[in-house]
């Protein structure tokens, strides 16, 4: 086969490849020979760039002071829920408490005839021998605490541990029974505890209006005198809404003194 070779190209010898290279046409120097294996690494730049930090999740919402932004806690509330025998104060905190309630309800026996009397319209066959405990969030920022004092006169002594850090108490009355609930009316009055007297509509109605029994019980009109039902839960939260307004005046009071 005839064939034109180029002028301009130099002949090569027979098996020798070099003068047909690139640096044999266009001049300068011959490429290294390509390696066998893995290529080294390059060099590193004169000016290294700077190594990006690591990554961190996105964090929560802050506050504008630059740190994380925690809920607080809601302010704890200790009430005493107090009154004679038989009156309803473990109805009231197991009504109205968000947990299980702590009783310590123990069997009536008949050593207890002629000294523990819950009243001719009672069915009620267990009493209090320590205490009853509940609790109820209010809000956020508010949680309280709910003492339930026994009502036997001969458990009296636990009242000023029970009392120790409360802010308020709810004395329970029977509108039947009125002087079962002065013993726990002296006492508050004593301590100075603000307290609000909350009559128990047994069946759903009073023996004598609110007046009557204000004026049976002595107390003063700054005294907050309520009706309420210790079974229904809507109307126990009215009546410790009102101990815990009456707790916060006095606090507000106290403040400014």
């Amino acid at each position: 086969m005839d064939f034109v070779q180029s002028p301009d190209w130099p002949a090569a010898p027979p098996g020798a490849l070099a003068a047909n290279s690139a640096a044999t046409r266009y001049g300068g120097s011959a490429p290294p020979p390509p390696s066998i294996g893995r290529a080294p690494a390059p060099p590193p730049p004169a000016h290294p760039a700077p190594v990006p930090p690591p990554y961190r999740p996105p964090a929560a919402a802050s506050s504008g002071s630059g740190t994380r932004h925690r809920a607080k806690p809601p302010i704890p509330v200790k009430i005493l829920v107090a009154g004679g025998f038989g009156v309803g104060k473990t109805t009231t905190v197991g009504s109205i408490s968000e947990i299980a309630p702590l009783t310590t309800e123990a069997e009536m026996t008949t050593a207890g005839i002629g000294v523990d009397d819950p009243g001719q319209r009672s069915g009620k066959t267990t009493t209090t021998v320590a205490m009853d405990f509940g609790c109820v969030t209010i809000d956020r920022s508010l949680k309280l605490y709910l003492f339930g004092t026994p009502g036997q006169t001969r458990f009296g002594f636990m009242w000023d541990d029970l009392a120790r850090g409360a802010l308020g108490a709810l004395v329970v009355v029977d509108s039947a029974r009125l002087d079962d609930c002065y013993p726990a009316i002296d006492f508050f009055e004593r301590s100075g505890l603000p307290f609000v007297v909350g009559v128990n509509a047994f069946d759903g109605r009073l023996a004598h209006d609110l007046g009557a029994i204000r004026w049976a019980l002595a107390i003063g009109e700054h005294i907050p005198l309520v009706q309420f039902d210790a079974r229904d839960r809507l109307s126990v939260r009215d009546a410790l809404l009102v101990v815990l307004d009456r707790a916060l005046d006095r606090a507000t009071r106290e403040k400014r003194a």
